[in-house]
């Protein structure tokens, strides 16, 4: 990959949107840089004020540099037409009230699992309907993966495009949780681990088996 690539940055950014906070080194290893060469773009985000970085000790020795994104580094993955939703919600708010809101939800919710299950499907293995779940995710701007855990899996959503709604109406969140246990069933238990709206980086759940 040539340093002076255009998209080098936006490569960085999303590195740091879906790795968590980085080492220059770590940077350039992932995208075949030298440290030196990632350190120089991640200065000139710093300058943008897109990234951020501080000192950490690890055990003995000198600390590490480490990188992340700031606030406005996660707007350059935006949420989806948030002041259109935003508008809607609060006169769906005025109109119909916190019930009427509520049934909205309710709506949505209803909607999503017949949509899920009808593609994730209620055969095949547990990581299986996780992974697909995760597919629909990412087409839905969720930037969605699986990692596999001793006791069972994490479900990790590294960005939220409707963040802006769920920060006015934090129901939608609720509702989500209870979407992933209506598809995957009562078979598992599913707990919200990291939550963007709680100062997290992301969105974690961990799916764990019933034994």
């Amino acid at each position: 990959m040539s340093q002076d690539d255009p998209r080098t940055q936006d490569r960085i950014l999303f590195q740091l949107k879906t790795r968590g906070p980085q080492t220059a080194a770590e940077v350039g290893a992932r995208l075949e840089m030298t440290s030196a060469g990632a350190r120089q773009h991640l200065v000139k985000l710093e300058a943008a004020g897109l990234v951020e970085s501080d000192n950490q000790r690890e055990g003995r020795g000198r600390p590490r540099k480490y990188w992340r994104l700031t606030p406005r580094g996660h707007e350059r993955f935006p949420d989806r037409h948030s002041d259109l939703t935003l508008d809607l919600l609060r006169s769906m708010h005025e109109v119909f009230g916190e019930r009427g809101l509520e049934t909205l939800i309710e709506h949505r919710e209803r909607a999503a699992i017949a949509d899920y299950l009808t593609a994730v499907g209620t055969e095949g293995s547990l990581r299986q309907r996780l992974a697909s779940l995760a597919r629909l995710r990412s087409r839905e701007g969720y930037m969605a993966s699986v990692l596999k855990r001793a006791d069972g899996f994490l479900l990790i959503e590294n960005h939220c495009p409707i963040c802006a709604a769920a920060a006015a109406c934090q129901g939608l969140c609720r509702s989500e949780l209870a979407v992933f246990r209506a598809v995957l069933g009562p078979d598992v238990v599913i707990e919200r681990v990291d939550h963007i709206l709680a100062g997290a980086r992301r969105c974690a759940y961990r799916v764990t088996p019933v034994r």
